[in-house]
């Protein structure tokens, strides 16, 4: 069977620009997909590791890239459905989301204040980790990868209304937490 030149030459052009396309795809939005994918692990190396399998399924439909509105949209409901399945694959299921922050690393200030803001952290980290999944994931959206509610309603696949409402509720029930937690440490 005799392939035409220009048949070869077109399949080879579609492939670099779909090539390029990923490329570009990664360079854009690499630290964005990171910020998602650690919204949900709290963990780096997972974080990464969530990024590049991104990416390969990212490249698995190169050929869909141009038709794509919202490539940041897109990126993010990927981003977030592999984080969902790696914490699913790669964690211990009786393993409970510990809510800890990273440790603040500055060397300005006293020393005690230094402490309350750590502190002050990890009480934070604690008491979201305690709000039910839907509000956690919302508010970790929101907060962590600074996603606003649109982007947030995109990935979750719910009505942005329900994006603010969750917001709402997990703020309101994380002050009510704080509150409760104070009155007992007095």
């Amino acid at each position: 069977m005799h392939v035409p030149e220009q048949a070869i030459v077109i399949q080879v052009t579609e492939a670099q620009s779909a090539s390029e396309q990923v490329e570009d795809l990664v360079r854009q939005h690499a630290s964005f997909v990171y910020q998602v994918a650690y919204a949900i692990l709290r963990s780096p190396q997972e974080a990464e590791d969530v990024v590049q399998e991104t990416f390969i399924r990212v490249w698995k439909h190169a050929g869909e890239i141009s038709t794509i509105s919202s490539q940041r949209g897109w990126l993010a409901r990927i981003a977030w459905r592999v984080a969902i399945d790696w914490r699913k694959k790669h964690r211990n299921p009786a393993m409970v989301h510990d809510g800890d922050l990273p440790e603040p690393c500055s060397t300005e200030g006293p020393v005690d204040e230094e402490l309350i803001r750590t502190q002050q952290a990890r009480l934070l980290g604690s008491l979201i980790a305690r709000l039910p999944r839907d509000l956690r994931e919302t508010l970790d959206l929101s907060v962590v990868a600074e996603l606003n509610s649109a982007e947030i309603a995109q990935i979750l696949d719910i009505p942005e209304s329900s994006v603010r409402g969750r917001l709402l509720r997990a703020r309101r029930l994380l002050q009510e937490k704080a509150q409760a937690f104070l009155k007992r440490k007095k």
